[in-house]
């Protein structure tokens, strides 16, 4: 990767992939279906998020901190004991053609999240909360959720849960630049960490978790430390101004869900790498090969 004076994480190869896309010489991979979970606690200090740094070897985002979550398994789509807004409210919010593409785009979030972080937003009756889900029995279901030996309708039905969409509120919405070749149509959520539960790194993808201020981890990216993609580092900045979790749930239901997709397009001798809305991510890339991007 380039020498950058931020954080923002940038492959070597993406100057190629762009300069072939505005040539016509690439042909852009469909994006997948995807839901991330921005967890947040009141921490000592103000609210505080919980991330995890990528192990270096992913192929994808190798080494930048990021949320827990994944790709919808199209087992998300079967039924579910579900509580909180319909699901046909949830389309309509999220952007999605019926309730059952909502429902899968949510369940998504929540099995992700309990996955990678070992965080549960489900509960015995539509009112509650899972308690401590750290046993030998509850790490054997998610290690079968995470093998895909398990749906997470299955995972609920066998103990009883109900899915709490109702702690979930939807933040924003980011789809993978047409020249990367893994591709995510992603929706980000807030959450409050549950009460009685704990958060831990159960993600074979990570290395490391943190629980940070956002603007904290912002600074960090601004220093050039930690390494970050737009859109976290762009919902980090959107997060600080709500100092408690139970604020920025609150926002939510204000925040714009339309889909941030990169643009390249040719200015001169460059080809001009933008992210609508969000102008500190725009790049200048030469249209030969004889230096690397600029800010």
């Amino acid at each position: 990767m380039s020498p950058r004076s931020d954080g923002q994480w940038y492959p070597p190869e993406w100057p190629d992939r762009i300069r072939a896309l505005a040539a016509g010489e690439l042909t852009a991979a469909t994006p997948r279906r995807a839901a991330t979970v921005m967890l947040l606690r009141d921490g000592a200090t103000g609210c505080e998020v919980h991330m995890l740094r990528r192990r270096t070897s992913m192929a994808f985002a190798g080494g930048a901190y990021a949320y827990p979550g994944g790709a919808v398994d199209p087992r998300d789509e079967h039924p579910v004991r579900w509580a909180g807004p319909s699901r046909t409210d949830w389309a309509a919010r999220l952007g999605v053609a019926g309730p059952a593409e909502a429902q899968a785009v949510v369940c998504a979030a929540v099995r992700e999240t309990y996955e990678e972080a070992g965080v549960l937003l489900a509960g015995p009756t539509a009112d509650t909360v899972a308690g401590d889900t750290t046993g030998d029995d509850w790490e054997a279901d998610r290690a079968a959720l995470v093998a895909r030996e398990l749906s997470f309708a299955d995972f609920l039905d066998r103990r009883g849960l109900v899915l709490r969409s109702d702690l979930l509120g939807a933040w924003a919405r980011w789809i993978t630049p047409e020249f990367e070749p893994r591709r995510y149509d992603t929706w980000f959520f807030v959450a409050a960490l549950p009460t009685g539960q704990r958060t831990r790194n159960a993600s074979t993808e990570a290395d490391r978790t943190v629980w940070i201020r956002p603007a904290d981890a912002a600074a960090g990216y601004d220093r050039g430390e930690l390494l970050m993609m737009p859109p976290t580092i762009a919902t980090l900045r959107a997060l600080e101004p709500h100092g408690t979790p139970g604020a920025a749930l609150a926002a939510s239901g204000d925040q714009d869900l339309t889909p941030v997709l990169a643009q390249a397009r040719l200015e001169g001798d460059e080809v001009v790498l933008s992210w609508p809305g969000h102008d500190e991510f725009t790049k200048h890339v030469p249209r030969t090969r004889t230096g690397g991007p600029s800010a």
